[in-house]
């Protein structure tokens, strides 16, 4: 099951795991869109694509919650 990262790590945006906009390497590093973009959806972590996070739903939150650890480190 993805961890679903709560923030990008290149500007701490926060990001909802219930909403789009985030993107994942496979190590599921995690950034928002214009931070992907600006890297041109390469993961500056091990070199991996930056694809679409995939969003979980708001019933499901409360069994499985998204990460809480932060990994923001600006």
């Amino acid at each position: 099951m993805l961890e679903l990262r709560p923030d990008c790590e290149r500007c701490g945006t926060d990001l909802p795991a219930h909403l789009p906009g985030a993107f994942i390497c496979s190590f599921e590093c995690t950034f928002c869109a214009p931070c992907a973009e600006l890297l041109d959806d390469v993961c500056p972590n091990c070199g991996g694509e930056l694809v679409d996070r995939p969003t979980r739903a708001r019933d499901l939150l409360a069994r499985h919650p998204a990460g809480t650890q932060r990994h923001f480190k600006g």
